[in-house]
């Protein structure tokens, strides 16, 4: 009888399928992306040459996504303001993929704040622009502060309930004439006093992520105005920003002049 030699054969590699990822292409109107992303073409294309050198992926895989594309999966996420499994669903990623990719490009868009966010060098301009808009004088910034929430965190979790009882981030910023923005904190926890307005807006994220987050959207935000991007609502209209400032002040410009004027114009309606 003859003999039977076992052969060692080697396991048998499941074929690996990729999804086609059409929604991720630059190749749509800018009327498109914008609806998707908040930018245009030159936007995309301006933020992937600014993080390229921090995400592009040191691999020779066929299938590895391009830099465009990982920073049209991170606009879509913060666009959306939707779960990470949900971007993924629609875009065809895995959500993990999806996580690692917007971690990667938040994290070098805040490595970058110092060059979008930065206080004005040329302060008489700054004032003179806060003039010309409104009529007010010797202004340097507009401040304000607000609430954002986050997802209960598991350490310190006291520290960042605010006084509405909801976990949050207390955030204040600092913007010019133009609505860039010349400064922000976003360090602090929600139980920081804060004397203005509780918003709504919800991060589903721990504090540390939420913070990253805050900081990118106002470094895309004045990225935005430096290449002249249109402000665009969820319906895809073009929001008009121009509103009735009132009549400029041309009296003493004294405090309880202007303080008066400010009460006349802005709160008697």
């Amino acid at each position: 009888m003859a003999a039977f030699r076992q052969v060692p054969v080697a396991p048998h590699r499941k074929e690996r399928h990729f999804r086609l990822k059409d929604d991720l292409s630059v190749n749509l109107s800018n009327e498109e992306l914008r609806e998707r992303y908040r930018f245009g073409r030159e936007g995309i294309n301006f933020i992937s040459n600014l993080v390229s050198d921090d995400i592009t992926r040191k691999t020779k895989r066929n299938h590895a996504l391009t830099v465009p594309q990982m920073v049209m999966v991170t606009l879509r996420f913060l666009a959306t303001g939707s779960f990470l499994q949900v971007v993924g669903d629609t875009i065809g990623l895995h959500k993990g993929t999806v996580s690692r990719i917007v971690s990667d490009v938040l994290t070098s868009l805040c490595n970058k704040r110092d060059q979008f966010i930065k206080w004005p060098r040329n302060v008489d301009e700054t004032r003179g622009d806060f003039y010309r808009l409104s009529g007010f004088p010797n202004v340097h910034g507009a401040k304000d502060g607000t609430h954002v929430r986050i997802q209960a965190p598991s350490e310190d979790e006291a520290s960042f309930v605010n006084r509405k009882g909801v976990h949050s981030v207390n955030v204040q910023a600092v913007c010019d004439a133009k609505g860039k923005f010349t400064n922000i904190n976003a360090n602090w926890p929600g139980s920081s006093h804060d004397s203005h307005i509780f918003r709504t807006s919800q991060i589903r994220m721990i504090p540390s992520k939420a913070c990253k987050i805050i900081m990118a959207c106002a470094i895309l935000h004045n990225i935005c105005i430096l290449l002249n991007e249109p402000d665009i609502e969820d319906d895809g209209l073009v929001i008009d920003n121009d509103g009735d400032l009132g009549d400029r002040f041309f009296g003493n410009q004294d405090g309880r002049g202007v303080r008066d004027h400010i009460s006349s114009t802005f709160f008697n309606r």
